[in-house]
């Protein structure tokens, strides 16, 4: 059994964590959730289906990052190995392919990411520009805007627009998409938050601005390298079973984030701070001996598991590993003292806040979605297995799902939600 004053000690770190975020007390809202669920009825209708491997070239997808909707209901599909963006409209039919590798103006060197606005312009970030590429409506290069200056490492995470246009929004410690080196040295003082950050893209130079500091466990690694003589301080990684950073866009360009192992969902707007909790009185259990066994056999089975099959998929690139040394490094894992509920984060152009809990086992990421509103309200959930968290929301209640077959063919299913 796990030290009870580990846990303890957690418990009181999730306590500072919320005063971390909050504005003060009077002027912060929290509202506590039934803790019964109210099941929903998923009802879906098909509406297309994209990518196929004997189709037209464009639709022979290489590896998909991100998907988008626009405000017309056209969606944009990522191809990262071919590095171009399809548009399709909103009952499927091509329109036309945005980007390609190269050194000029609009054309990527190594791009990641993708928010598209509601007014259909669109934002790649690329890190070998070092800047993100900003295209019209119409498809056409506008200009390109510098990444801003920072120490230690470029992240990109998944990349968030705002509603209104000329911004987008990214957390510090969100699963990271790809990385460099910074554009200003070394980072010399280790993390202590996981910002929730808003980039404005008026200017020449993104303006970085602090939305709400997401809580960062004292327990994570604090992974340095040295660079040019310095220590180079990176973000910490999560342990297993720790809280993620998940944050999702509202309507009125507020943040919805996640970033405990508790049931805390949290509404921050820039320059006010968290502004109102939703919380569930659902309690993390405890990471224990035998919780920590079963998952490090279960890494081991899912290692030999894709060995066999040539390799690991990381970045969507099967790669071989070294057996030994990843046999060895997940033996020597280290967990967190409890298992975080909710996996997953997502918000819809109504503005409902869609909530992915753990399953039954403590590394089950697909459990049940609950559905709430910016205001408070709990709408109900999903049992387990009823839907999948979408890849992207859309208007009129448009979603977008990457699926992935046994031969790592990627397609992309849309289909419409009704209630």
């Amino acid at each position: 059994m796990r030290n009870r004053h580990a846990i303890a000690a957690v418990t009181h770190a999730l306590i500072a964590a919320a005063l971390l975020t909050a504005r003060p007390a009077q002027a912060q809202e929290i509202i506590e959730l039934p803790a019964e669920d109210r099941l929903l009825r998923a009802e879906l209708e098909d509406v297309y289906r994209l990518g196929t491997m004997a189709g037209e070239d464009w639709e022979q997808f290489g590896r998909l990052r991100r998907v988008g909707f626009d405000g017309a209901g056209r969606l944009f599909v990522f191809d990262t190995q071919a590095d171009r963006i399809h548009v399709v409209a909103p009952d499927g039919e091509y329109r036309h392919t945005i980007g390609r590798s190269g050194e000029g103006p609009g054309e990527f060197r190594r791009p990641d990411g993708l928010a598209v606005m509601r007014d259909g312009r669109m934002v790649i970030a690329d890190l070998g520009h070092r800047a993100y590429h900003v295209f019209g409506a119409d498809g056409e290069f506008e200009r390109m805007v510098g990444m801003a200056p920072e120490e230690g490492d470029i992240r990109i995470t998944d990349m968030y627009p705002h509603p209104g246009g000329d911004a987008i929004f990214t957390a510090v410690g969100a699963q990271m998409l790809s990385g460099n080196l910074g554009t200003s040295g070394a980072r010399t003082t280790p993390h202590t938050s996981r910002p929730v950050e808003r980039l404005l893209l008026t200017g020449d130079v993104a303006v970085k601005d602090t939305v709400a500091e997401g809580w960062l466990p004292g327990g994570g690694d604090q992974t340095s390298l040295p660079v040019n003589g310095q220590t180079n301080y990176r973000v910490p990684i999560p342990l297993p079973f720790g809280p993620r950073i998940l944050p999702g866009v509202l309507p009125d360009g507020s943040v919805a984030f996640s970033d405990s192992s508790a049931y805390a969902i949290k509404i921050a707007r820039a320059g006010e701070g968290v502004l109102r909790i939703l919380r569930r009185p659902l309690e993390p259990i405890p990471v224990t001996d035998r919780v920590i066994e079963a998952e490090k056999e279960r890494r081991l089975r899912d290692l030999e598991e894709n060995s066999g099959r040539g390799g690991i998929v990381m970045n969507g690139v099967r790669v071989a590993p070294n057996l030994d040394r990843a046999r060895a490094r997940i033996e020597e894992l280290e967990f967190f003292d409890e298992v975080s509920i909710v996996r997953g984060l997502k918000t819809d152009w109504t503005g409902g806040i869609w909530v992915q809990r753990h399953g039954e086992d403590p590394s089950d990421d697909d459990g049940p979605i609950d559905v709430l509103t910016m205001d408070g309200e709990y709408v109900g959930t999903y049992p387990a297995g009823m839907i999948e968290m979408p890849d992207a929301f859309g208007p009129d209640g448009l979603v977008a799902f990457v699926e992935t077959d046994e031969l790592d063919v990627q397609t992309v299913v849309v289909r419409r939600l009704v209630r």
